[in-house]
């Protein structure tokens, strides 16, 4: 069974996304871009909602772009060919190696731990992965903290009044200012 990953960049008083929507803060540094890099390896298929998906899609036409470097290059090639599963209530029509989903993030989550191969599910953007939380479908969090308070924003954990005990089944320094954690849920 493949195991539902929800991995973000967060600030340290734990958002994702800054008052204003922006990420500028979470710009990585090479030794955080080469763990994300690392870390998409793993993957299995990408849950995405609108917003992340719109984000992403940069990364289409970026190969196109004489100004990347070694490290953008080596995360087109290991991103775009990635499938990628994309729920929206007002997209048509998604682009690149992605669909649009035809369930709810619960119908997708179990059809997606049925089909044979190897690769962990997992979810891109707080709102799906408030969904897919709220019916107890998350098997790991996975966190790179930098270190700014950034005062609000989009939360990375929803607030939904319900207690899920971890397990932290790894730390380390990615650079000597961003921490990794790696929670499991206890079953």
């Amino acid at each position: 069974m493949h195991d539902v990953t929800y991995a973000m960049g967060i600030s340290l008083d734990g958002y994702i996304t800054g008052p204003d929507g922006g990420l500028d803060w979470s710009a990585p540094e090479e030794e955080v871009f080469r763990f994300w890099i690392d870390e998409t390896r793993k993957l299995g298929v990408h849950l995405l909602g609108r917003r992340l998906y719109e984000t992403m899609l940069y990364w289409e036409t970026a190969a196109d772009d004489p100004s990347l470097g070694d490290a953008e290059r080596e995360w087109v090639e290991v991103w775009n060919p990635l499938p990628k599963v994309v729920f929206s209530r007002t997209l048509t029509e998604v682009k690149g190696n992605a669909r649009l989903a035809s369930g709810s993030v619960a119908e997708e989550i179990a059809r997606l731990r049925q089909e044979p191969g190897e690769g962990e599910i997992a979810i891109g953007g707080a709102t799906l992965a408030a969904e897919a939380a709220a019916a107890d479908l998350i098997d790991e969090y996975r966190t790179v903290v930098h270190p700014v308070l950034v005062g609000g924003g989009t939360r990375y954990f929803p607030h939904d009044e319900r207690r899920v005990q971890l397990d932290l089944v790894e730390s380390r320094m990615l650079t000597p200012n961003v921490a990794y954690l790696r929670h499991r849920v206890k079953r």
